[in-house]
């Protein structure tokens, strides 16, 4: 069976299970995207390692995962997700060491988490795009670029509206700073949203 290669097109809010979140992958040399049902935590760890704005001063589990791998020298080659069971996506890390690979059995999530702190490649096989992909239309693709959340929209759902209109650009960098040191991510990607949204003015 032929691998085919997936790139992440976006993390949007699942229209089948509330709470959870459907992590669209598309095919890189061709039309079908392939979406996948992942929880909350996973999605904030997915958007924060493809953002790279927000750096938590202290790891995420995704993040300690791959301090502890390169502290032993073990490289994720690639991710490959080899099987679909009722609706359940089945995935395996292809690591090597001191070139030796290793096949681990993983979540398809923590795949995807992982793959993006290590930069490497998600497959998937043909059978599996026929069986669960989607062919989508040029309007189609547009729409799914406009749903795509942000950090600020993921983690920031249940925090209450603030109003930053009286509040300076520098002001507003410092507070930055403070709610990333603090580990209020719910803050910091408020805050980020709203220095992005001044600059493109």
């Amino acid at each position: 069976m032929s691998l085919v290669r997936l790139d992440i097109k976006g993390i949007s809010y699942s229209q089948t299970q509330s709470g959870a979140y459907a992590l669209v992958l598309s095919e890189v040399d061709g039309t079908r995207t392939l979406p996948i049902v992942i929880g909350a935590f996973e999605a904030q760890s997915i958007a924060i390692a493809l953002e790279k704005e927000i750096k938590p001063p202290r790891p995420l589990t995704h993040d300690l995962f791959k301090s502890f791998a390169d502290r032993f020298n073990i490289i994720i080659k690639q991710v490959i997700i080899h099987k679909l069971v009722d609706g359940v996506f089945y995935s395996s890390l292809i690591c090597e060491r001191d070139g030796i690979e290793e096949i681990i059995d993983t979540r398809t999530s923590d795949a995807i988490a992982l793959a993006t702190r290590f930069n490497a490649p998600i497959f998937t096989y043909e059978n599996i795009l026929d069986k669960a992909g989607i062919y989508l239309k040029l309007k189609e693709e547009d729409e799914i670029d406009e749903e795509n959340i942000t950090l600020g929209d993921l983690i920031t759902e249940s925090v209450e509206e603030t109003s930053y209109s009286a509040t300076t650009l520098k002001e507003l960098n410092k507070q930055l700073g403070e709610a990333v040191a603090n580990e209020d991510y719910e803050l910091a990607a408020k805050i980020r949203d709203e220095i992005n949204k001044r600059n493109k003015k």
